[in-house]
């Protein structure tokens, strides 16, 4: 490992607004209470990476609690960084693994779900590993407020279909569904928020798919 991601993995453990692995267990079914001390909305975003969208999405609605969920502590680093460094109380990081994801929140516990530029696991044997995979889609009904959404933001066509095709099976609603988000109706303020990666494959000209959805 690099002395720079050395360096940011000892950094985080002193960031009030990092908890890692464990620590979090302690605050299931209490994050807004506990973590944020108050009694408003809690958000995740999943696969936060560097964190972007967490701190803009806490920039832009501070009546809003905001978790960012990583495992990679170098990645979470810069979100926290920025969030300390700019005074951005309602925005925390989560270092776990998403599978895990039951151990750390409760049922009815979040608002809404942000799953921003994932890895697409466009292998047929990581199909498991896919974050609207079924057994993914099930952990996020669990913990969902019944008028909570999932928001699925992706460049690869393969997964914005997979998760189309998920999604529009009973027992879900379908709210928003683009190809081509920058193209449509919908690239409002909080949906044109643009990520490390994001910025990247637009460089390429790729397209932008969307979704939002909840579970019925």
């Amino acid at each position: 490992m690099g002395k720079d991601k050395l360096r940011r993995f000892a950094e985080i453990t002193a960031f009030k607004n990092v908890i890692e692995l464990e620590d979090g267990k302690e605050l299931k079914g209490q994050w807004a209470r506990q973590h944020f001390s108050n009694s408003n909305p809690v958000v995740l975003e999943l696969g936060c990476g560097k964190g972007e969208y967490t701190v803009n999405l806490g920039k832009l609605f501070p009546d809003i609690n905001f978790i960012g969920l990583d495992y990679k502590g170098n990645r979470i680093w810069r979100g926290a960084k920025t969030a300390l460094e700019d005074g951005i109380e309602n925005v925390a990081f989560l270092r776990i693994q998403i599978e895990n994801l039951l151990d750390y929140f409760n049922e009815n516990e979040i608002s809404n779900i942000w799953i921003t530029f994932p890895d697409p696991q466009p292998q047929i044997s990581r199909e498991k590993k896919r974050l609207t995979s079924p057994r993914f889609l099930q952990m996020y009904e669990a913990i969902l407020k019944k008028n909570g959404a999932v928001h699925l933001k992706t460049d690869s066509d393969s997964l914005y279909l997979y998760t189309l095709q998920k999604v529009t099976e009973p027992g879900f609603e379908l709210y928003i569904n683009t190809p081509d988000l920058y193209n449509s109706e919908f690239a409002d303020e909080v949906l044109s928020i643009k990520t490390y990666y994001e910025k990247k494959y637009l460089a390429t000209n790729k397209t932008i798919n969307y979704l939002k959805f909840s579970f019925v």
